[in-house]
C-alpha cells in the first residue's frame, strides 16, 4: 500500500496575487462609485451635456495633478515601472475641455471643493509617499481604460460627439492597442510591487480612499446636476 500523505506535508497554497487582493478589497467602493447618482443619471441619458462638461473639467484638475508628478516619479523603484507615455491623458483632456467650452475654456476652468481635496491628495502622495501614488494611479487608469469605455459610448450616443473624436478623446487610447493585454501586464505589475506586506495594505487602504475622493466628487456634480422634479 503507498503510504498517505499527511496534511502537515502538504504544499503551503500559493500566496494570493496583490493585484486580485487590491481588486476584491476595493470591489465594494468601486461598485458605490459605478452606481453613484450623478454617474447614473449621465450614463442613463438623463443629464444634459452641460453636465457632462463639468465631470470633464473635475477630471482634469485630477490627472493634472497625476501627470504633473511624473517626471520626477520615473525613477522612482516603486512608482517608475507605471509612468507610461501611453496613458497621459491631460492633452486629451485639454483637447475635449476645447471642443466643449471653445478656446477660452480655461476661463471658466473651476474645481469642485471635493476635486481639490482629491487632486491635493494625489499631489501629496507623489511628494510623500510612492505606494499612495500607485494607489491612485491604479484606481484612475484601470478604471477609464475599462468602465470608462461605457462613458465614451454614452456622450458618443447622447450628445453627438463623433466616434472616438473630440469630446471623448480622453477615453481613447490610441498608444493601447490591446488593452486587454496592458491591464495584463499592469496587473503583473501590481504583483510585482517592491514592497512589503505591510505597506501592500497601506497601499490597498489608499485605494478605497481614492474610490471616497471620487465618490465625493459624483456627489457634488449631483447637487450641482440634480434631475428636475
Amino acid at each position: 500500500m503507498g503510504t498517505r500523505r499527511s496534511t502537515a506535508d502538504a504544499a503551503p497554497a500559493a500566496p494570493t496575487p496583490f493585484s486580485t487582493l487590491i481588486t476584491t478589497a476595493s470591489h465594494a467602493a468601486h461598485t458605490e462609485v459605478k452606481n453613484s447618482t450623478f454617474m447614473s443619471d449621465l450614463l442613463g441619458g438623463r443629464l444634459g451635456v452641460a453636465a457632462y462638461r463639468r465631470y470633464t473639467e473635475q477630471l482634469w484638475f485630477v490627472y493634472h495633478a497625476l501627470e504633473s508628478a511624473s517626471e520626477a516619479l520615473v525613477v522612482d523603484p516603486v512608482t517608475g515601472p507605471f509612468i507610461r507615455p501611453e496613458l497621459a491623458r491631460t492633452a486629451a483632456l485639454e483637447r475635449d475641455l476645447c471642443h466643449l467650452g471653445g478656446p477660452d475654456w480655461r476661463a471658466g476652468l473651476s474645481a469642485l471643493p471635493a476635486t481639490r481635496a482629491y487632486a491635493d491628495r494625489v499631489r501629496w502622495c507623489a511628494r510623500e509617499w510612492p505606494g499612495g501614488y500607485v494607489a491612485h494611479h491604479y484606481t484612475r487608469y484601470l478604471g477609464d481604460l475599462s468602465g470608462g469605455q461605457i462613458v465614451r459610448g454614452t456622450a458618443e450616443k447622447h450628445w453627438g460627439f463623433a466616434r472616438k473624436g473630440d469630446g471623448v478623446r480622453f477615453y481613447v487610447f490610441e498608444a493601447i492597442g490591446n488593452p486587454a493585454a496592458f491591464k495584463r501586464e499592469y496587473r503583473a505589475l501590481l504583483d510585482a510591487l517592491p514592497v512589503d506586506d505591510l505597506e501592500k495594505q497601506r497601499v490597498i487602504e489608499e485605494c478605497r480612499h481614492a474610490f471616497a475622493l471620487n465618490m465625493a466628487v459624483f456627489r457634488e456634480l449631483g447637487r450641482e446636476f440634480p434631475l428636475s422634479a
